[in-house]
């Protein structure tokens, strides 16, 4: 008998083994439930900090989050009370699972579950029952193979993305959000307890439909967790006072308008970030509402923020409210077409600077002028006479710059748009002369691109919300766009505003339709826009006095200080008009200054469309016919003011195409486009 025992321990351990490897084979078959489910799609901003998310396709709230994301608290927490073998164990508590058996056996009912975490995860991966034996089967089978090819950390990934918490919450994160208004980074022991509670009658224990349920399975939660040790006796007691909360707070819902656009812009990426700052774009969708609240019911309002420096968008808002109210709150006013009124102006004296058509200091008539049939006037139906081209443009007057518009040709004005990032829309098919004066359409977005680009020196810099940056076209010169910000920096701020030379230009549109203010410092340009969104006129509404408060407000919760504008370029010619050279001091029409009669200066080299080459940084000019002295001119910069010889070396700025223009003692001119090397 005593030589058989061998031979029966040998088969019985053969059969143990047997019945191991064939378990192992059952549950390695195991077929698995999809492990990753759809996720609310997240907007946040540069610092990831949640600006709006979207529930995914069956209305539910479902937030991804990880465990290093999470309290550590919680999770000792959740461990200690729901699974406390969870890291030792293979996905079922066999231990658990016995006294589980016996209680019931013992009572003739159910007294503990004994399911582990990974058998949760597997009942909500497979939205199976908990009553049935065949549904704890499975689970446990799941709960095995999910244990097999998943790490612990991974499964409890997963526990803490499906947990049910009432309604439409699923997931840890969605219930920290919508119940405690946080991120679940930092809970407090009652805040975890509660959630720990939650999920295992999460419609029972909703806190915002029974609250007293909800408080005592808090309860329960936080005396297991102070008699295991998770807590102590001092962070029980300072959970004594602390409130269940008896509502939902809403999901984080900033800078919509955007969000909304970014997303449809790029399906089925789960997570966008923005250059978007959150505090900012809190901040100002403040300021939105406050600045319409008084106004009427259609009044409304955007708001665009960025640095200019980098061309970040900071802060987007589209309208005063995401609502479907009488503003019509939906609609995205950063991105519609309206009238910019006289916020073009800027751009048309820079050009104007540019081609040597005049300086700040230029004096330039602001009389009644006809062109054809088309007679501008003032808004204000004055005529101030002779006035500096300084004085025209911060006191914002039409018959000037159309006189500037009509020298440089509407054409070129809408190149300079389009080269500054702009999509202008015409209203028919060539542009007149009132398109300095807002007969075009454009949107806020533009118009901060614009002059984001006179605030980088010229250069245009794409706005973005996403990705990296790189420099587009030059707009206008250096010494031109310095010139037109220290004109706009000496524009008197709005009442009770501080007086910080921010480099501003405000606008009204035709019938009242749309007010503007626009301005930038050192790093920051700002855009406000108020009308009504349909278009229809807003009696009394001027930029100065509608917008232009605002952005002084905007601008001060951007940063309690402004950044200084930059230096004058060396070039800048820095001089009162006396000091001008003569073709400068005072402005003529188009004709007037370029037609070339037989005695008009002409460069005869180089001629036009040349690729020329410097020697020693400098080129040879010859030119031809005009009255001594000369001026020459590059770019709008004059080389030569006294030059008394018709042929000279002068010294180039640098490689590059350049606009080489001559001009005589009587204000005649001629001009030639050449390419230095």
């Amino acid at each position: 008998m005593r030589a058989r025992w061998p031979i029966v321990l040998v088969a019985a351990l053969w059969v143990a083994a047997f019945g191991l490897d064939r378990a192992r084979d059952w549950v390695a078959a195991t077929d698995l439930p999809p492990l990753t489910l759809p996720s609310s799609v997240e907007v946040v901003d540069r610092n990831d900090i949640l600006l709006r998310a979207y529930t995914v396709a069956d209305g539910r709230w479902r937030m991804t989050v990880t465990p290093d994301e999470v309290d550590p608290s919680y999770l000792a927490m959740l461990v200690a009370y729901e699974d406390k073998r969870f890291w030792q164990h293979d996905g079922v508590d066999w231990r658990s699972m016995a006294r589980a058996v016996a209680q019931a056996v013992r009572s003739g009912r159910v007294v503990s579950g004994g399911s582990t975490l990974t058998m949760q995860v597997a009942r909500l991966l497979e939205d199976s029952g908990t009553g049935k034996v065949s549904g704890k089967l499975r689970q446990m089978r799941v709960a095995l193979a999910l244990e097999q090819r998943l790490t612990k950390s991974q499964i409890l990934q997963l526990y803490l993305n499906l947990a049910p918490f009432g309604g439409n919450l699923e997931g840890l994160r969605a219930a920290s959000l919508t119940y405690f208004g946080k991120e679940p980074r930092r809970l407090t022991p009652a805040e975890a307890a509660l959630l720990v509670a939650i999920p295992q009658a999460p419609e029972s224990r909703r806190p915002d439909r029974h609250p007293g349920r909800a408080a005592e399975a808090r309860g329960r939660v936080l005396e297991r967790a102070l008699r295991d040790g998770v807590i102590s006796a001092e962070q029980a007691r300072q959970t004594q006072g602390e409130r269940v909360p008896d509502g939902r707070q809403p999901v984080p819902m900033l800078a919509p308008h955007l969000a909304d656009r970014v997303v449809a812009e790029n399906p089925g990426v789960p997570r966008l970030k923005l250059t978007i700052e959150a505090g900012l774009q809190k901040s100002l969708e403040a300021l939105a509402r406050e600045a319409v609240q008084a106004r009427g019911e259609q009044l409304q309002i955007a708001i665009l923020a960025a640095d200019h420096r980098s061309g970040e968008i900071l802060a987007s808002v589209g309208s005063a409210g995401f609502l479907a109210d009488r503003r019509q709150g939906f609609v995205d006013m950063t991105q519609a077409l309206r009238s910019p009124g006289s916020t073009l102006k800027p751009l048309v004296y820079g050009l104007a600077f540019d081609e040597g058509l005049a300086h700040p200091e230029t004096m330039i008539d602001d009389k009644p002028v006809n062109f054809g049939t088309y007679a501008p006037r003032n808004f204000d139906k004055i005529f101030r006479g002779t006035v500096r081209v300084r004085e025209a443009l911060q006191m914002s007057l039409n018959i000037p710059v159309v006189l500037l518009t009509d020298a440089l040709g509407p054409a070129k004005v809408i190149a300079g748009m389009r080269r500054a990032g702009m999509a202008p829309v015409l209203k028919g098919d060539e542009p007149g002369l009132a398109i300095s004066l807002g007969g075009v359409g454009v949107t806020l977005h533009d118009m901060v691109q614009l002059y984001a680009a006179i605030a980088r020196g010229g250069v245009a810099l794409p706005l973005r919300v996403m990705g990296d940056g790189a420099p587009g076209q030059r707009v206008m010169s250096a010494v031109a766009a310095w010139q037109v910000a220290d004109v706009l920096a000496g524009l008197p701020p709005p009442p009770g505003a501080p007086s910080n030379r921010l480099a501003y230009k405000t606008g009204t549109s035709y019938g009242h339709r749309d007010a503007w203010a626009i301005g930038f410092d050192g790093r920051y340009v700002v855009g406000v826009w108020m009308g009504r969104a349909d278009g229809t006129p807003v009696p009394g509404a001027f930029g100065a006095d509608t917008a232009a408060p605002v952005l002084f407000q905007a601008i001060g919760r951007i940063s309690r200080s402004l950044t200084p504008l930059p230096p004058a370029p060396p070039a800048t010619l820095l001089v009162s008009n006396a000091e001008l050279p003569q073709p400068l001091r005072r402005f003529r029409s188009r004709t007037a200054a370029f037609e070339l009669t037989a005695d008009a200066p002409v460069v005869t080299f180089p001629p036009e469309g040349a690729e020329v080459e410097r020697l020693d940084g400098q080129l040879l000019v010859k030119l031809r016919g005009g009255r001594l002295p000369l001026t020459v001119m590059a770019d709008g910069v004059p080389l030569r003011t006294d030059l008394r010889s018709r042929e000279a070396l002068l010294a180039m700025p640098g490689a590059g195409f350049v606009t080489l223009s001559v001009i005589d003692a009587e204000g005649r001119s001629s001009r030639v486009r050449v390419l230095l090397k």
